[in-house]
């Protein structure tokens, strides 16, 4: 194997078992000198901690950032604001969190005028793809190992043992039987009983959640304030956005809010089972959707699901350092001008419920919608607007006759569609 005597490697660091022992193997079987790069997306916790834990894994220099800020304002808002759940259900905390991790990695590598970079994903998952990807399109010079994906190649009683032999302390000697990530936007868990898709989750799998049936009784309700898209406050009361999205999560996850079961299509061609807890950003997400139907037009809001499809997908496939996202999140941010005002939403018992919305720029206006007394649409109008709203359609059924000469050849097509379906599901005999 090719050795790198002398040269430096940046390897983000999470100061678990695997990028600790993989801070040793970099040393000892290529021969870099290792600088660590943690960043702290809300799941880190004592970041001296983990910087004196890379020291003692043989690292040269430990860089630790505090960028949970960073995190929110840059990335979790403007995938909000795009509606941004992949297979219109994941809320991508940890798509999310990728990108700006590898530009700390770059941003390290420059400062420390190095020529490689490493991080610990596996062969199989999804970061590895947003690790190479982004680090290509922010620093195409810098070249990308992984030793997970080859090389290093242990398992984790390996590991541990590899761990002892160089002095790297070791907290835990059992594996955890699921895979973890977490920070401030949600916590993903995957494997082990997890990949059975037709069994139930164990309750050891929910760390942010309360159990449905073991809530608070009494509903709670909450008000959600938004300035152009941006939640800023919540029952009236200004908060950062970090703080913001910790006390959506404490009060979320406390009535069993935002517990996601799915069976999602992996970047790299595989179906995975997932289990997500992100009580503030289902709760933010929903809280965002009610306002912007008040307050877009119905044309904005059938494009704008379009545009958010395709917006996460394109940060679950690990390219948010495209041109592409430039273009898509110039019209995410135009769409946003209006959207302000205030949601109110009713927990209760796992479920949360859009109980209010309010805007200053709302256009439901009660004079047009009303059946009371007030009611200022021209009913007569009605009768011309369907004329002309109908016209193609008459026109069609004049000159091609597609329903034939009475009504009951409209019920042909639906019959025999109807009679497919039934003829398919019936049970077919082994030809003897």
């Amino acid at each position: 194997m090719k050795r790198y005597e002398g040269e430096t490697c940046v390897l983000a660091y999470s100061g678990g078992l695997d990028t600790s022992v993989a801070v040793a193997w970099l040393r000892e079987t290529l021969g870099f000198e290792v600088v660590t790069c943690t960043g702290d997306l809300g799941a880190t916790g004592d970041l001296g901690a983990v910087q004196r834990k890379a020291i003692a894994s043989g690292a040269r220099k430990a860089i630790v950032q505090d960028a949970r800020d960073i995190f929110v304002r840059y990335f979790v808002w403007p995938a909000l604001q795009a509606g941004a759940l992949y297979e219109e259900r994941y809320p991508l905390a940890t798509a999310l969190g990728r990108p700006l991790l590898a530009k700390l990695l770059v941003d390290a590598a420059r400062s420390e005028n190095a020529r490689f970079v490493a991080h610990g994903c596996t062969g199989k998952g999804n970061d590895q793809v947003r690790f190479d990807l982004a680090v290509g399109a922010l620093a195409p010079d810098l070249t990308v190992i992984a030793p997970m994906r080859g090389g290093m190649n242990m398992t984790r009683e390996e590991e541990i043992d590899y761990a002892r032999k160089h002095g790297i302390a070791v907290e835990a000697t059992k594996k955890s039987p699921y895979s973890v990530d977490e920070n401030l936007w949600g916590r993903s868990i995957e494997a082990g009983v997890l990949e059975d898709p037709w069994g139930r989750p164990p309750r050891d799998v929910y760390q942010w959640t309360a159990d449905p049936e073991e809530v608070p009784a009494p509903p709670y309700e909450l008000e959600i304030s938004f300035v152009e898209g941006v939640p800023v406050g919540l029952d009236g009361e200004e908060q950062s956005g970090v703080d913001l999205i910790k006390t959506l999560n404490v009060v979320g996850g406390k009535y069993g809010v935002g517990r996601i079961d799915m069976v999602e299509d992996r970047l790299v061609g595989i179906k995975s089972r997932e289990i997500y807890e992100a009580p503030a950003a289902v709760l933010l997400h929903q809280a965002q959707r009610a306002l912007e139907a008040l307050v877009l037009t119905k044309d904005a809001l059938r494009f704008k699901a379009r545009v958010a499809q395709e917006y996460a997908e394109l940060v679950y496939n690990g390219l948010w350092f495209s041109a592409h996202h430039q273009d898509l999140a110039a019209y995410v941010r135009s769409t946003q001008r209006f959207v302000t005002g205030e949601v109110r939403l009713r927990l209760d018992r796992g479920t949360s419920t859009v109980v209010g919305r309010r805007s200053a720029h709302s256009l439901y206006q009660t004079a047009l919608a009303t059946y009371g007394k007030g009611d200022a649409f021209d009913h007569r109008a009605s009768e011309g607007f369907i004329t002309v709203f109908g016209l193609p359609l008459r026109t069609q059924a004049r000159t091609q006759a597609l329903w034939g000469e009475g009504s009951e050849a409209a019920l042909e097509i639906p019959r025999k569609a109807l009679t497919a379906q039934t003829d398919r599901a019936k049970p077919q005999r082994a030809r003897k």
